[in-house]
This record gives structure tokens, C-alpha cells and sequence, in this order.
């Protein structure tokens, strides 16, 4: 844990021990991200002002100079608007983090004040409106009545405060970000799926995906059911121009949309180049106008969850293709076949998924049979159990793509590459690297990897089931049956030889009287078992 780690972690301890991780994240999130936001505007004042750092190097000096700049007629207009072009937004003085918390150490800090705050900025500007509406300040967790409420923000603010959140480059803060928001997964568990995707299986993800797209000069990635948006950041860190990279999500849960928004913005993500929605993706398609295909898709939706599967979806042109919709109890297929729908001709999606999706029948053995049909099946990879949060089960990363040459399956057992950790399992980098590279020379390595050509696949009913192609079982030694015998002798000789030196010793024993027949008991004992 870094030094800027521990600092953002410890200022949940005022919030710890009145609520569960699932809902003071939303609080000390909502507050990081607030805060970033007054201080890259601060520091952009002084840019902007043509002054320097090192001497405007205190928050105080550069409010002050914030103040002086807008209370110039002649410059407070054209210094709004060159703020407004540059970051997207302003805030006012008396709204800035760093005024809000000055005032929590003089202990006049008012509630009421920085929900002024929450509102003037997100009314302003499209981009943030209900962004904060978590940060529920008249929450009777926080205290019973405004009083206590008070206290308790206060001292998260002074906490919150004495932390330099604009001194690291956007991706650091944002990686800071996304390092608590693993830790609230950790301690939220079941709660926790729905909005973390842990960083080494997205990572994993992402560097299969980029795979052959390094070098695209514009490159879209789409994640439908993005939780807090982790698995569509990473992919830029294995392409050659990240900085061009448009983000396309959707997500269900209004919290986590929010969080996804803020976390693309903490790591440097613009307004044009992210277009997130919040909505269900299974019930109404999204999105329907261009751009609706993309270079990457990647997806760790719920688990086999319900939806509607109502009759109309068979005219969906996401799902009509493919003869059957996925069962209304199980998702799974839904979710595939909507992202995969959104997939560029030349582009790679990578989806997690439980591994009933690959050998169930009924309607998703239908689904799967097309797809086999079709080549869209690249890769199925059984992943270790224990590496989600709330769900211990083992999972399978499944890669698909469009107009492949051939048909075969390329299955990668994964299952034994981790480390065992105390709640969850990781993968390690040598474990990534081994499943990555595997995959990128799509072989067959023993008891590892098998490439299946489409006949073999179709012999077996079109069943995917992973140790049906990637035998694992490890053949025992063969038991040397002399040498055990020789072992048990020599055990029986020197057992003999130590009940020997044993009845000599307590036959030479000198002993009162009273001992007299227990002595002789024991010497009558060792006599039989000879």
C-alpha cells in the first residue's frame, strides 16, 4: 500500500464503523473525486494567470489569488470561460474543497454548505448531475441528528484535506481511486461483484483484446455492463496510442454508473471522449446510433441472472440469429450475444462468465452450436475458482471474433494458475503472461492448452466442457512394493532391537516393594508380544 493509499484509506475511519463498505464508499469516493476536482481547478487558475507554482505552492495563496483574479471585472469573464473550455466546468470560491475543509478545522463547517456545493456544480454542468446524490448527507448512519452529522463529515474533510491529490498525474490518483474502490470490493464481498472486476483478470482481459490492435490510430472499447468502468481503462495500457482510446459503457445500478464517471475522469478520460449510459442493457439496446460497434468488447456481467426472454427479443437483431433466446432464469447468453453484436468485424471481445455456458443444453446449447457454426468461439479459458468477490465459483473467460478463416477452439485449463490468498485468489504476472502468451501462440502445451478443430468439437455434441479437451489428470507414482517391503522389515528389526534394550533396562531396575508388580506386569507384557 502506497503512502497516498493508506492516507485516502484511512480517512474512512470516521465512516467505518457506522455503515458497511457498500455505502461509506460512496461518501469517501464522492469526497476524493470533489476534491480532485477543486484542486485541478486551483492549479489551472494559476496556469492560466501566467503565474508560478512554486510561488502560488499553497492552497490558501492560490484561493487567494482566485478570488482577486474574479473580483476583476475585466478578467473574471475570460477567465471563467478559459476554465470552462479547458476542465469542463468551474466552481465557485466559497465551494472549493480546500474552503469547505478550512472551515471544518475552524469548526464552522455547515452540511448544508457542501451540499450547496454538490448542487451549484452539478446543475451547471450536464456531466456531473447526479454524480454526489450518494453522498447522502442526511443519512441517519452518519448521526442522529445535524449535529452529529456535522462532526463526522467534519473530520473526514480535515482527513481528506491534508491529502495532495493533484500532485500525481491523473492516472495515478485514478489508480488510487480504483485501489480503494478493490478494498471497498474486499470488505463489501457479495455486494461487491456488481461494481469490481479485480485489476489482474481485467488486466489479462485487456491484453488479449489489444492483441493485433496495438497499433489502431483511434480505438473504441465498449464494456455494457461496466461496474466502475476498471475493465475498459486497462485496455490502453497495451495499445500504442492511448491517449485516443473513446470509452463506450453502460451500466444498471445508477451508484455504480456514478462511480464508473468519476473513475474515468480521476484517470484523465475528457467529456468527449467517454459516452456512458445508465439503463438496462439486456431490455433496450444501447447504443443504436454510430458509433454501435467497437474494437473491444469486454464484459463481466451477473451471473446467471433472470431477465425477461420475452418472445419479442426474437426479432431483436442482437439475438435473432441464433434461434432461441437465452432462459429467462439464466442471462448468461443474453449478455453474450449483445456484446458480441456490438463487435467490430475485425475487433476481440473477451466475456466472463460461470461455466454452465459451456456445456448446458436446451435453448443456450442451441445458442452455443451457432455460434460454433459461425467460427465466433476463439477461445475458452478456464479460469481459477476463488478469484471474484461475493462468488467462489471457477469461471471462464470466453474470446470471441468475427469472420474468422477457421473454426477451431483454442482451450486454455487455467485453473491451478494462482496464488492463494486469504479471501480471494490472485493471478500472479508469470500467471497472466503464461495464459496471454499461450493464447497469442494458440497451441496446444500439455495438460495446459489443446487447439480442437471444429469436428472434434462437433463429435462432442458441441460441448465445451474444458477437461474434455485439456487432460490434466496427473498419473501417480508407481508403488515399489519390494522397497516397502524391505522398509517394514527394517522397521521390525530395529523395533525388536529397542524392546530388547527396553525389557533389559527395567529387568536391571532397582525398585521398592511396592513397585514390585508393576515391574513384573511390564516384563510379563514385553515376554508375550515376543
Amino acid at each position: 500500500m502506497t503512502n497516498l493509499h493508506s492516507k485516502l484509506f484511512s480517512a474512512a475511519d470516521n465512516l467505518r464503523s457506522k455503515m458497511d463498505a457498500s455505502e461509506y464508499k460512496n461518501y469517501l469516493l464522492g469526497l476524493i473525486f470533489y476534491k480532485y476536482l477543486s484542486d485541478r481547478l486551483l492549479e489551472k487558475v494559476v496556469e492560466i494567470a501566467d503565474e508560478s507554482l512554486e510561488e502560488y505552492n499553497t492552497q490558501e495563496k492560490q484561493t487567494q489569488l482566485y478570488k482577486d483574479l474574479l473580483a476583476d471585472e475585466d478578467i473574471k469573464n475570460d477567465l471563467l470561460e478559459t476554465l470552462v473550455d479547458i476542465l469542463d466546468y468551474d466552481i465557485e470560491p466559497e465551494y472549493l474543497f480546500n474552503t469547505l475543509a478550512n472551515q471544518a478545522k475552524q469548526n464552522t463547517f455547515q452540511l448544508n454548505d457542501l451540499n450547496k456545493a454538490f448542487i451549484d456544480l452539478s446543475t451547471k454542468y450536464g456531466q456531473f448531475n447526479g454524480l454526489f446524490d450518494d453522498v447522502d448527507l442526511k443519512s441517519k448512519k452518519l448521526g442522529s441528528d445535524d449535529q452529529q452529522r456535522n462532526i463526522t463529515i467534519t473530520e473526514v474533510l480535515k482527513k481528506l484535506n491534508d491529502i495532495n491529490v493533484i500532485g500525481h498525474e491523473g492516472d495515478v490518483i485514478g489508480d488510487a481511486y480504483e485501489y480503494l474502490i478493490s478494498q471497498f470490493a474486499s470488505e463489501a464481498g457479495k455486494k461487491a461483484g456488481e461494481f469490481y472486476t479485480p485489476h489482474e483478470v481485467s488486466d489479462m482481459m485487456a491484453r488479449i483484446a489489444a492483441i493485433g490492435q496495438e497499433d489502431k490510430k483511434l480505438f473504441s472499447v465498449y464494456d455494457p455492463t461496466m461496474g466502475s468502468g476498471s475493465l475498459m481503462l486497462n485496455i490502453r495500457n497495451y495499445i500504442n496510442h492511448p491517449d485516443s482510446v473513446k470509452y463506450h459503457g453502460q451500466e444498471l445500478n445508477t451508484t455504480t454508473f456514478n462511480l464508473a464517471k468519476m473513475n474515468l475522469i480521476l484517470h484523465g478520460v475528457g467529456k468527449e471522449d467517454m459516452r456512458l449510459h445508465n439503463g438496462d442493457t439486456l431490455n433496450k439496446d444501447w447504443p443504436t446510433d454510430e458509433p454501435y460497434t467497437f474494437d473491444s468488447v469486454l464484459m463481466n456481467p451477473p451471473y446467471s441472472a433472470k431477465w425477461s426472454a420475452d418472445d419479442t427479443f426474437l426479432d431483436d437483431s442482437r439475438f435473432n440469429r441464433y434461434g432461441k433466446l437465452a432462459p429467462k432464469s439464466k442471462a448468461d447468453f443474453a449478455f453474450l450475444l449483445h456484446g458480441f453484436y456490438h463487435l467490430k468485424d475485425t475487433g476481440t471481445m473477451a466475456i466472463v462468465l460461470p461455466h454452465g455456458v459451456l456445456f448446458r443444453g436446451a435453448a443456450e446449447g442451441i445458442i452455443r452450436k451457432k455460434l460454433l457454426e459461425d467460427g465466433s468461439i476463439d477461445a475458452v479459458i478456464g479460469m481459477p475458482a476463488n478469484l471474484f468477490f461475493g462468488a467462489s465459483i471457477p469461471t471462464t473467460v470466453i474470446i470471441l471474433k468475427k469472420n474468422r478463416a477457421t473454426r477451431d477452439v483454442l482451450f486454455i485449463d487455467a485453473s491451478k494458475e494462482f496464488i492463494k490468498g486469504k479471501n480471494q485468489n490472485k493471478l500472479s504476472k508469470e500467471n497472466i503472461d503464461k495464459i496471454v502468451e499461450t493464447y497469442r501462440n494458440r497451441e496446444s502445451v500439455e495438460k495446459f492448452s489443446h487447439l480442437a478443430s471444429f469436428d472434434e468439437i462437433k463429435e462432442n455434441e458441441f460441448n465445451l466442457n474444458i477437461p474434455r479437451y485439456v487432460d490434466t489428470f496427473e498419473e501417480e507414482e508407481a508403488v515399489d512394493i519390494a522397497a516397502i517391503g524391505s522398509s517394514i522389515k527394517d522397521i521390525r528389526t530395529e523395533r525388536a532391537a529397542l524392546e530388547s534394550d527396553l525389557f533389559n533396562m527395567i529387568s536391571s531396575l532397582q525398585y521398592d516393594e511396592k513397585d514390585a508388580d508393576w515391574i513384573k506386569g511390564a516384563l510379563e507384557v514385553f515376554k508375550r508380544e515376543k
